[in-house]
């Protein structure tokens, strides 16, 4: 029944292992060491209800947790409106682009230049999503994703059999608990598996698989798949901060804040510490882990976008044919284009305010997550349990604290 029902947590987990994983977890393991397997697994705890909600509210209503906004209220749909605007000019455009210049450093490109390399990502992905849809999408990272895993695992254990790198005389860690290191453990748990706003991803995925299926599971079935990708999400970001801690933990090596870079050079430092034979494990590793995320972007932020756009103008119904998420796969795609052309230079500026949207309004996401979990479109016998419901109350505290410091220190 697993293995019928892989999809929504397979894409998930593929969507997830993206920037979080290979630059913050390996660099959540070169500076600070195995102490930070801590907020990594608090991270995923605390947040595991908001992106079960999604699974659970389109199992059981048949709906998109969108729709479930729109039910609660105009004002709850126009504010994840206002958010999905914010990540959509961001996050795709940003993403190709690490993945492009990885893709070069990688394979040693010279004479292309790296905004080349992501337009041609664009139309690759473009291609896959219409053609394929849904159900090549879901096929492809069938494909993927076990390539990925065991080529991490393999780097991994090669990682742990060589034993960690010697640390230079007179080495100090650096401290957590001052102003940069809070920052790092807000950005750490921030995208840590992945952004809060992403659980509506999760829902529209779902529907989808429903109905190509033509059916949809038990709940407690759709619930074990999508808790198969969500710990696999959370193994993933702890190989690659074994790998962190293993390569770089006390070689003060001076890291790049630029994610190709920093990707480029643990690259190199894991060839360096365990041989240039084993350079391949870690290439595709790394490449598999970035264009996953990237194709799984593109599909969710055209479907929810889309999904958004029915709503508002109430044309749901109408807008959830094939040619309007043909639109939409095409509209990001040409607008990310049009991003990385024209606001290229300010893409760290681009990024920083689409971080600090999503990590302010998060608990204000998982807040509205749980209201329609709680609400009559769910019987009462499928709503979350009590010890779920404490998580979730424990996961909005905890992300709420996290967003007033982040902000306090934005603003001041």
């Amino acid at each position: 029944m697993l293995i019928k029902n892989l999809g929504p947590g397979l894409l998930f987990a593929s969507m997830a292992i993206g920037t979080s994983h290979l630059v913050l977890s390996t660099k959540a393991g070169a500076q600070y060491g195995w102490i930070m397997i801590i907020p990594i697994v608090l991270a995923n705890i605390l947040k595991y209800p908001f992106f079960e909600f999604g699974i659970r509210y389109t199992n059981i209503t048949g709906k998109s947790i969108i729709e479930g906004y729109n039910n609660r209220g105009r004002g709850y749909l126009w504010l994840y409106a206002i958010i999905t605007i914010v990540t959509s000019i961001a996050g795709p455009a940003a993403l190709c682009s690490i993945t492009a210049g990885l893709f070069i450093n990688l394979f040693g490109i010279q004479n292309i230049s790296f905004t080349t390399i992501a337009v041609g990502l664009f139309i690759v992905n473009s291609i896959i999503l219409i053609i394929g849809k849904y159900k090549l999408l879901e096929t492809t990272l069938k494909f993927l994703i076990p390539i990925l895993f065991f080529a991490l695992l393999a780097t991994t254990v090669l990682v742990i059999k060589v034993g960690p790198v010697t640390p230079i005389v007179d080495f100090n860690p650096p401290a957590i608990f001052n102003e940069l290191g809070i920052l790092f453990l807000i950005t750490l748990i921030g995208w840590m598996p992945t952004a809060v706003e992403a659980s509506s991803w999760l829902s529209l995925w779902s529907a989808e698989k429903y109905n190509i299926d033509g059916s949809k599971p038990l709940l407690k079935d759709a619930l074990r798949e999508f808790n198969f990708g969500y710990i696999l999400t959370t193994i993933l970001a702890i190989f690659f901060l074994v790998i962190g801690c293993m390569t770089l933990y006390g070689s003060g090596t001076e890291l790049s804040s630029n994610a190709v870079t920093f990707a480029d050079q643990v690259i190199n430092l894991f060839t360096t510490h365990i041989g240039n034979w084993a350079y391949v494990f870690i290439a595709v590793s790394a490449f598999a882990t970035m264009y996953s995320t990237c194709l799984t972007q593109h599909d969710a932020i055209s479907r929810v976008s889309v999904d958004i756009i029915g709503l508002l103008v109430g044309e749901h119904d109408k807008f959830k044919g094939k040619k309007y998420y043909v639109i939409g796969i095409v509209a990001i795609a040409l607008m990310s284009i049009v991003v990385l052309y024209t606001l290229g230079a300010n893409m760290g500026l681009i990024l920083a305010i689409a971080t600090a949207t999503s990590f302010v309004l998060a608990p204000i996401v998982g807040y509205m997550n749980l209201k329609n979990v709680m609400s009559s479109d769910i019987p009462e016998g499928d709503k979350p349990k009590k010890g779920l419901q404490l998580l979730t109350y424990a996961g909005i505290f905890f992300l709420s604290c996290l967003a007033i410091y982040y902000a306090w220190v934005v603003i001041f």
